[in-house]
């Protein structure tokens, strides 16, 4: 089949990174400056369109033509500029940058080159980023000390720097070797199809996004703002301090008033601040007024704002492939990452802010900081005459993990009554179910012990996970541990030969195998994990190394972009964490599975969070039974995973 490798170079007045591609396109002043390309092995070719040049016919026909492949590094970004500025639809497109983020490379094109071996020349690099501040974005000229962003007046034009023009199209030209350079380095390791299916579906979401009330945004932005003024008022009223977000000068307040030196004012300890100081009133006040200010989070609400589309409608929030699992990741408005609602008159609330307020606001609720976050997902709506169907995998991963290890009292639970929390505590402590309720001690034991400890966690993992502020004591936490560990035997197994497997391949450069559906294989300096879908986790250059920790054991390392620093880096790896990855890799399957079947169906997911889809639907239609239905039908490579779906129906996206 025939390749097409593209590269663009682009212009428009709207902040790409802030506001996404299509927000980006959807602009009148955007336009596709350059247009690099190159069928199979050819030489690549530039067309300047900017100075006038057009598209060939041969190139335009490709793009046309469904049996041709077209592929980019990020090709999201081209198919929607190409299509947006073409006014065309344009199929079949393969991204380079997704298949090397599927085999655990970084995510950007001179990276990557960097890692499999095709070194970058940094200085032509930093020049093309540079010309690409020169051509692609405005120019920020200042007047009068306001800063202007008028079209004619901020933009540079070829004629106006020919010899950094000739520089741009070469850039552009080498962005095309670059990644095809890249594609053919990766092109050995073959993409199963269920994964090229996904991807176009993933495209399909995107392109379709979501309804945003801007109404509602926009006034939930000016309530805060309105608010925010008031309490600065009244914060300076009394204190006389000028600014509520100095700690500095309200220690010093503290100290002139109550003659108490306060060290620190943190979340944490304000409670108990403010009850040692309810002498002084004045100060409880400042320390109340500041919390309330400080609580107060509108960035939701401007994003929103920023990403919406000429129709209102967000799209691109969903990054696939963006964790080496496969799931998803968020972008620009992070969906998954929204505040949740607990507030049981939700509707009042929600039309009190679109209606803009304040006053109501402050009458019906003690915290409308609070109730303005509880709100953001509210903000997200179907289109007129439709709503929406949420379906949820219901305790995925513990079932899952369940399956896998051939637990089988927990594959009983799931099979019936589905109480993972009661039944974890009664096989834990040897007591009748029926004898555990939900304000339960025991239950609370059984519940921070399954969300802590299924992925080889110790006290530590309970820790962070809330056990001490259930009220469990650190003495308790080993026997917790213990307890859990002696119940759940086959799962502790399944985290050990895991990483005997995995060693084994690394070490003998191996196909081993963990379990009869899944394999550890050592191929061409990766460790790949085939999981039952037929889909493999990656780990790029793995070696075991002597355990920095454990005299006398040893420990799996490889490489990978580490989260805090950015840098590609060595990190380390252990039975309970490669179990982690499968479990939550697997889970994704089982939701991107339900994905096409429904699409396939003819609904129209309009996002999804985690193991929840999100489904636009006419009001008329009640398909909720049915969707779940689907999504807990077994699945032809899962025999046995006993999955189940539960789900709501709502006017605007909620959490239930």
């Amino acid at each position: 089949m025939t390749t097409l490798a593209i590269d663009i170079e682009t212009y428009s007045d709207i902040n790409l990174k802030e506001c996404g591609v299509y927000k980006y396109v959807d602009s009148p002043n955007f336009r596709i400056l350059l247009f690099a390309y190159a069928f199979d092995a050819e030489e690549v070719k530039i067309v300047d369109l900017e100075n006038g040049e057009g598209i060939p016919s041969r190139v335009y026909h490709a793009l046309h033509d469904d049996n041709v492949i077209k592929t980019a590094f990020n090709a999201q970004f081209e198919r929607v500029c190409i299509d947006k500025y073409l006014k065309i639809k344009t199929e079949n497109w393969e991204c380079t940058m997704v298949k090397a983020l599927s085999l655990g490379f970084p995510g950007d094109l001179d990276s990557v080159g960097k890692v499999i071996g095709i070194e970058p020349d940094k200085q032509k690099l930093m020049a093309g980023k540079n010309l690409i501040r020169i051509f692609s974005i405005p120019r920020k000229v200042k007047k009068d000390n306001q800063i202007s962003f008028l079209e004619d007046k901020v933009r540079i034009l070829p004629k106006d720097r020919p010899e950094e023009w000739r520089l741009f199209k070469e850039y552009c030209i080498r962005d095309v070797e670059t990644e095809r350079a890249i594609r053919n380095k990766l092109s050995r390791f073959k993409t199963i199809s269920q994964e090229k299916k996904l991807y176009e579906l993933d495209q399909k979401i995107n392109d379709r996004g979501v309804l945003i009330d801007l109404e509602m945004a926009e006034n939930a932005i000016a309530i805060d703002t309105e608010q925010t003024e008031r309490l600065t008022k009244e914060y300076r009223d009394i204190t006389g301090l000028e600014n509520p977000n100095s700690l500095t000068d309200l220690k010093k307040y503290i100290k002139a008033r109550t003659g108490k030196v306060v060290k620190s004012i943190t979340k944490q300890n304000l409670k108990e601040l403010k009850e040692k100081l309810k002498d002084y009133d004045d100060v409880v006040s400042a320390l109340d007024i500041r919390q309330r200010l400080s609580k107060t989070s509108i960035s939701k609400y401007k994003k929103m704002i920023d990403v919406a589309c000429s129709d209102g409608r967000a799209r691109g929030l969903l990054f696939f492939y963006g964790a080496g699992t496969g799931r998803w990741a968020g972008r620009l408005i992070q969906v998954q990452n929204l505040p949740q609602n607990h507030i049981k008159d939700l509707d009042t609330a929600r039309e009190i802010v679109k209606n803009g307020d304040l006053d109501l606001l402050e009458m019906m609720y003690d915290n409308p900081s609070d109730i303005l976050s509880q709100c953001i997902r509210p903000a997200i709506i179907p289109r007129p005459g439709y709503k929406f169907a949420v379906a949820d995998f219901s305790a995925i991963e513990a079932r899952v993990i369940a399956w896998f290890a051939g637990e089988s009292w927990r594959l009983d639970v799931f099979k019936s009554h589905g109480k993972i929390y009661e039944a974890s505590a009664a096989q834990m402590f040897n007591v009748p179910i029926e004898s555990i309720d939900k304000g339960s001690p025991l239950r609370q034991k059984g519940k921070v012990a399954e969300l802590a400890l299924g992925y080889q966690g110790a006290a530590g993992a309970l820790i962070q996970m809330g056990a001490l502020k259930m009220g469990l004591t650190e003495d308790e936490l080993p026997d917790l541990v213990n307890q859990w560990r002696s119940s759940n035997p086959k799962i502790v197994k399944f985290w050990y030969d895991t990483e005997a497997a995995v060693m084994e391949a690394i070490a003998n450069r191996s196909t081993v195998r963990i379990k009869d559906n899944l394999k550890a294989i050592y191929r061409s300096g990766i460790l790949f994990i085939e999981l039952p879908s037929g889909r493999r986790l990656a780990y790029v250059k793995p070696k075991i190394v002597d355990h920095d920790k454990f005299i006398g054991k040893q420990k799996i390392v490889y490489q990978v972009i580490k989260e805090k620093t950015y840098q590609w880096d060595e990190v380390d790896t252990y039975g309970g964490k490669l179990v982690e990855n499968i479990v939550q890799a697997t889970a994704r399957d089982c939701l991107a599975y339900s994905m096409l079947n429904l699409d396939k169906a003819g609904y129209d997911i309009v996002m999804h969070v985690h193991d929840e889809l999100i489904i636009e639907i006419e009001k008329s239609r009640n398909e909720l039974e049915k969707i779940c239905d689907m999504m807990g039908k077994e699945i032809p490579w899962a025999k046995g995973l006993p999955l189940r779906a539960d789900g709501y129906e709502c006017s605007y996206y909620q959490k239930d």
